[in-house]
């Protein structure tokens, strides 16, 4: 190894067709000393069927504290590493934040290869306004916060995205139809898989859809924004 400190790259792999994962991402994994992820079981799927066979280490919620500093002293003895999550973007809600800022704190490069995320295409498919949108990333787990959580889009006039687990999916629709009840909201699950399915209508609506069955899969949901109607001119009407 050199002198000159080694490079983080954050890699995004698919959120669930393979082919999404573009050239970029399999000749960096590949050229890379590294890889850290946040499942490696997962990942070593994913690097069988790229026959991708650089070295893997876990790098989770549960050992980052413990591990990011060791990861940086191999950075800065010149080592390269990427960081890829189970599915999707790295550093959103996940533990790729810490250790983004380690990194950038000890002076390490950190830069990125774009790809799949679930966010973006549950926007886009919701057709909802989309030049102004929140990420609120996962609904809190307490009823009392997530009732706090889901009132606080009363008044919100932006498109709002949430990630929800499947065993939340019900509590939080249940959270959105009793306080919002009229509001449009779309529910995207295993975006990019074979069952991909996108269901939208009233919270009371889709609550009611899902309420039939377990939900399964991975699931992205859209809060519509209060009194926002995007017309063909490409202004906003306001909504009662």
């Amino acid at each position: 190894m050199g002198e000159t400190p080694g490079t983080l790259t954050l890699v995004a792999t698919p959120i669930g067709n393979l082919g999404d994962m573009t050239y970029r991402a399999v000749e960096t994994l590949r050229s890379v000393d590294l890889i850290l992820a946040e499942d490696t079981r997962h990942s070593r799927r994913l690097m069988s069927h790229y026959e991708i066979a650089t070295p893997l280490v876990s790098y989770h919620d549960h050992n980052e504290t413990r591990v990011t500093p060791s990861i940086i002293e191999r950075l800065q003895r010149g080592e390269n590493m990427a960081l890829v999550t189970d599915a999707g973007t790295p550093g959103i809600s996940d533990p790729g934040f810490y250790l983004v800022r380690a990194a950038l704190d000890a002076g390490i490069t950190v830069t990125m290869v774009p790809g799949a995320n679930a966010v973006l295409p549950a926007l886009v498919l919701s057709g909802f306004p989309s030049d102004v949108f929140v990420f609120a990333g996962f609904p809190p787990r307490k009823s009392g916060a997530l009732a706090r959580a889901v009132e606080s889009l009363t008044n919100e006039p932006r498109t709002t995205i949430f990630y929800v687990s499947p065993h939340q999916l019900h509590k939080v629709l249940e959270s959105l139809a009793q306080r919002l009840p009229d509001r449009a909201v779309a529910v995207a699950r295993e975006l990019t898989k074979l069952h991909e399915e996108i269901v939208r209508g009233s919270a009371i609506e889709v609550r009611d859809i899902f309420a039939k069955s377990t939900p399964r899969g991975e699931f992205v949901v859209v809060v519509k924004g209060l009194g926002r109607r995007l017309r063909a001119d490409g202004e906003d009407d306001a909504q009662p």
